[in-house]
């Protein structure tokens, strides 16, 4: 196998590998294919020994694990020194991270002491070719980044030819988390390196958390509502849908900045990326921030009264009309066939 890897800075949440890690170890897997590399992952953390197997069975050819009491509660410098160990002595050609809230206060600093190019919030990772219009240069097998951008009224594709590593943020459940094979072996490398006292400046005294409220991620049917809803008190049509449907309440995100409705139920790239069986959309526009969170749902209905709107171009079932009218009959039509 060559000396080319694709890289993944692995997140460790509640004892285990973050969904997103997984999810990202199995993308990596698939660009590592068509560059002829290997996937290798980076933990940190304390008592993460263990879970470098984990790892390997997703995907990761090699495992680097910082195992250091120093390293039990995340701190922006110390992690980011061992991250920029293995990429100095491992020399990746892509290093990707989730978009989470730990993934994005470390990847710009990863970046910045290696001087290296990063891409926030992608939707799309792939290798290929690129030449440069101004130079007419041609660089072969680069990271293609695609991401929204100039407010989601374009999709854009971002390169960096020439520094090394090329580095992403990717948001949960943007990939596809691959089967995990325990027969799979891997290569362990251990942290050999130094944290120095003074990169420890934070301490945790005491850690909250917070069940989620709704499950959108796992769930087969999303019924969300946009700003076409109207407010906060017509968004209990949208919940009353998903009731009778026996699915979970999503939202746009104009939605939730409107307060009809909490973050926790925001759709989009900005928001939870879902794959359910069935996604209808009421009274959503449909920006492309939007449809970067719900596009690969199986079945897309669409009730917008504009018959423009650009969420009939991704649907494959379009009605045009007043939800209020159109979601109380549907809610009818649930109950009546025992929905």
């Amino acid at each position: 196998m060559s000396d080319r890897e694709v890289m993944i800075v692995a997140e460790v949440q509640e004892g285990r590998i973050a969904d997103v890690s997984l999810e990202l170890i199995g993308k990596g897997a698939d660009l590592a294919s068509k560059l002829g590399a290997r996937v290798s992952a980076v933990i940190a953390g304390e008592g993460v020994s263990s879970l470098a197997q984990d790892a390997v069975a997703h995907g990761c050819d090699v495992v680097c694990v910082a195992d250091r009491p120093e390293l039990a509660d995340y701190c922006t410098t110390s992690y980011a020194a061992v991250v920029c160990h293995f990429v100095n002595t491992r020399s990746p050609e892509v290093v990707i991270y989730g978009a989470t809230p730990q993934g994005r206060d470390l990847a710009p600093r990863v970046a910045s002491k290696l001087k290296a190019g990063l891409t926030a919030d992608c939707t799309g990772l792939d290798i290929g070719d690129w030449k440069d219009p101004a130079t007419k240069k041609e660089y072969k097998n680069l990271l293609l980044q695609t991401r929204p951008a100039f407010g989601g009224s374009i999709i854009a594709t971002i390169v960096c030819p020439d520094a090394r590593p090329q580095m992403s943020t990717v948001r949960e459940g943007v990939m596809i988390m691959g089967e995990s094979d325990p027969s799979r072996t891997g290569e362990v490398v251990e942290f050999d390196g130094e944290i120095p006292a003074d990169l420890l400046t934070t301490k945790v005294l005491d850690r909250k958390t917070e069940a989620k409220r709704v499950n959108l991620k796992g769930a087969n049917i999303v019924v969300s509502g946009g700003m076409g809803v109207g407010s906060r008190d017509d968004f209990k049509l949208i919940h009353r849908l998903a009731k009778a449907l026996g699915g979970v309440v999503g939202a746009s995100r104009a939605a939730v900045d409107s307060g009809f409705i909490e973050k926790d139920h925001q759709v989009g790239q900005t928001g939870t990326t879902v794959r359910p069986k069935l996604y209808i959309a009421a009274g959503i526009s449909g920006s492309i921030q939007h449809q970067a969170g719900m596009h690969e749902s199986s079945c897309i209905i669409a009730i917008n009264i504009d018959p423009e709107a650009p969420i009939f171009h991704l649907a494959h079932y379009g009605i045009v009309g007043d939800l209020k009218e159109v979601v109380p009959r549907m809610i009818e039509a649930a109950k009546a066939s025992g929905g």
